[in-house]
This record gives structure tokens, sequence and C-alpha cells, in this order.
């Protein structure tokens, strides 16, 4: 036995000394930037950070949360207050040309229809592709606050709804036209409502199944014009299984469409509280995944050298599936900016922003670029 065990160790040594002597990978695909789009009189400030910021940084993509905040011309009837017109997406489009930044715009599919008390503007206007149409808001609905009685979290569309993707559908064109985009992000996270049982459509149908069909609806109406589809990968992840977790994973059995999807859509992973490695899993199904962080340095920085390390240990076939890494930003882009420019500051929560995460876990990336360089 103890021969075996010299032979395993000396192994191991020998596995961890090939490893320390290669170089980390730089030619990953995807070093991004997620946040919404500005208010119009804040687009002169989010070009500047594009330049001063971004650029000197070399991210290369920037996912952009449109939602209804365009005045769109396929249906003005969706447009919501403060929405950007066809010239200040021009004045964002032009500044990440100058800068080799690829624009992926954002709407929200199927779920995140609400936020607390706010109905979105889809379900608002067409209230008839309510996934959960008996849940009413009470009478004072600044007090519907999550957790509810109802177990109302954020609404969804009906995927079966025969008139929904017509809608949906105009919406994505136009914006994928406006921002002259090669890849489109339907979001995608969080969905709890889905194939309910007084839902006349989906009502009793495999929620796995429900799910996978509307990504694959959707990644087909973008394949016609050779355009790619990306999504979050929480509702492919068994929270239970995991321990992940209802919001990180999924809890009503969304996480078997991780079989039934298509190969070819790109997988946001956030995991932002500790360094889960979930991105191996989604290497491992044959799917290209983005790592996606928020407002922990260190777990940003680990993610980043998972990142490296992936890429340097894996074989052809999975080294490019680990596609690149991101930041995402859940505040509205002039509350950021006014953490990162030292405008505003929360003692509380100490180094763990999102505009500390943003400086530390570039910083660090740059870092293994150059190193790989030498």
């Amino acid at each position: 036995m103890r021969k075996y065990y010299c032979l395993f160790a000396a192994f191991f040594l020998s596995a961890i000394t090939v490893f320390s002597q290669q170089k980390p990978d730089s030619a990953y695909q995807v070093k991004g930037f997620i946040i919404a789009v500005p208010k119009p009189d804040g687009v002169d400030d989010f070009v500047k950070f594009i330049n001063e910021e971004l650029a000197p940084r070399k991210i290369n993509t920037l996912v952009l949360r449109v939602d209804f905040n365009y005045k769109y011309k396929s249906h003005p009837e969706l447009r919501d207050t403060a929405a950007l017109t066809k010239s200040d997406c021009k004045k964002i489009l032009e500044a990440c040309k100058k800068n080799g930044i690829s624009i992926i715009p954002q709407i929200n599919l199927l779920g995140h229809q609400s936020w607390a008390a706010k109905t979105g503007m889809l379900l608002k206007v067409y209230p008839e592709f309510d996934e959960t149409p008996w849940v009413k808001m009470p009478a004072t609905p600044a007090e519907y606050k999550w957790p509810n009685a109802d177990n109302l979290y954020c609404r969804s569309y009906c995927p079966l709804h025969p008139g929904v993707h017509k809608v949906v559908f105009d919406l994505v064109d136009e914006i994928m036209d406006v921002f002259e985009a090669k890849a489109f992000h339907a979001g995608m996270d969080e969905v709890f409502y889905l194939g309910e049982d007084k839902c006349p459509r989906c009502g009793g149908r495999d929620k796995a199944v429900l799910f996978a069909n509307e990504v694959q609806t959707i990644r087909d109406h973008l394949a016609e014009k050779g355009e790619e589809l990306w999504i979050w990968g929480d509702r492919l992840i068994d929270g239970r299984a995991t321990g992940i977790g209802m919001w990180a994973g999924s809890y009503n059995d969304t996480y078997r469409a991780i079989d039934l999807i298509p190969r070819d859509v790109v997988i946001c992973d956030w995991q932002y509280n500790q360094d889960n490695q979930t991105a191996v899993y989604f290497a491992l199904k044959g799917l290209r995944v983005v790592t996606c962080t928020w407002n922990r340095p260190q777990v940003a920085m680990n993610q980043v050298e998972d990142l490296y390390r992936s890429r340097a240990i894996s074989g052809k076939e999975m080294k490019s599936r680990f596609y690149g890494i991101a930041e995402t930003i859940w505040s509205p882009p002039a509350r950021f900016f006014d953490g990162y420019y030292g405008r505003t500051t929360d003692a509380k929560v100490g180094d763990n922003t999102p505009w500390n995460t943003f400086r530390m876990m570039f910083d660090k990336a740059n870092q293994l670029e150059q190193a790989a360089a030498r």
C-alpha cells in the first residue's frame, strides 16, 4: 500500500509542477461588462466611461440591459419613461466601435416581467400574456415586497400564448438593428413561474421542457439572421443538489433543461457570493460559459484565476468553452458612477462594492494577460 501511495504522490506532485510551468492562456474570447442603459441625460457620462475606463482595461463586450427603455417604433406602446432615442444609442455604439467593444443588447424574456409592485411594460400593456394573472396587486402596492402571501417574486409571460412572440421578437429585431449587434441576451434568470397549474395553456406540462422550448424558440429566431443567443445560467443548475439555493439555482426542475437546449447558446453563469466553479459544469455539458461577478472583489479575482486555470489545463474541446468573464452591475449607471468616482460612499459595505470589484478583477485579468505575453 505504501508503494502505491508513493507512486500516487509522485504523480500528483508532477502534475502540479507541469501546471505551474504553464503560462496562463490570454486568448479567451469575452472580457465583459453588464449594465443597464443610461437615461438620456446620462448618455455623455456613459460614453466617457466607455472611453476612459472600459477601453483601457481591454473590455471587449458590453451587455446593455435595454428592456423597454428605448423608443421602439415597432411597438411605441411599450416605451418606458425616459427611454433612449436612436441617436442616443448610436452615440454609445460609436464609442464602442472606436474601442473594439461589441454590444449585446438585453431584453428580459420569459421571466422578470415585474419587479416588486411594478409590472413591466409588456404585461402592463398586454396582460393576457401573464403566466399568473390571478395574482392581483394590493391596494397599497408600496407594501408589496418579497416575501408575500402570493409567493410572487417576478412575473413571467406564458411562453405558449399564441401572441407573445410576435410582440417580443419585434422588439428584439429592432434593438438588434439599432446596436448593429450579432448576439442578443434574453435574460431568462430567476424564472419561478412556469407551467403553473392554473394556466390554461402550459399548466401541468414539464417545466424543464417548457423552459428549453422557449430557449429553442428564441435561439431559432435569432439564428435566421445569423445572430447568437445568450442567457443567464441559474435556471439550468439544480439548486438543491448543489446547495446553491433557489436564486442562483433552480428548485422547480427547470435545471433538467440543460440537456435539452441547443449547444450554441452562451451561458452567463452568475456566482456572486462564493466561487462555486459552476463554469466547469456548463463546459462539461458542451456549452460556452461566461463567468459573471458582481460586488465581491476576492470572489471575482478567484474567478478570474479559475478561468485562466481551466483554460490552461483543459483539452482542445473544453478549452474554448471557458468563454470569458464579465462583471454585472445591478444599479442604474448613474449610481454606479457615483460610487466609482467617489461621489458617494457606504462604510457598511467596505471594499465589497461593484466599483472596487471592477478595478480589482480587471487589474487581475490584465496582470495574467501580461504574464502570458512574456
